[in-house]
């Protein structure tokens, strides 16, 4: 997989070639040619491998949907976002982005 952002929390997890272990985070920008794609096949793949969180971004209609792996190794949706929204971000303690920077005119 070639995700379009991966954070990935601790570097004992990189090695030369990048990430050699689950990445904490993965964001996925939608485009048309990409949107089946990134909402089924990745998210069931970053599901299976345990990616803690998932976003993924809709430029077009300016949203952000968020999902959060449960305790049974399932995602849950912990919710959509727009362009007025402020999203924390799960896998950093205090840490936010104003979706208002993001989807700038």
């Amino acid at each position: 997989m070639q995700p379009d952002i991966t954070i990935v929390c601790n570097p004992e997890k990189l090695d030369e070639r990048g990430c050699k272990e689950t990445p904490d985070l993965i964001v996925e920008i939608l485009s048309q040619a990409t949107a089946k794609y990134d909402k089924w096949l990745k998210y069931k793949l970053y599901e299976h491998a345990g990616v803690r969180e998932y976003w993924i971004v809709a430029p077009a209609n300016e949203t952000l949907d968020v999902f959060i792996l449960n305790d049974n190794g399932k995602y849950e949706l912990a919710g959509s976002f727009g362009k007025e929204d402020e999203v924390k971000v799960g896998i950093f303690e205090e840490f936010t982005i104003h979706l208002d920077v993001i989807f700038r005119d």
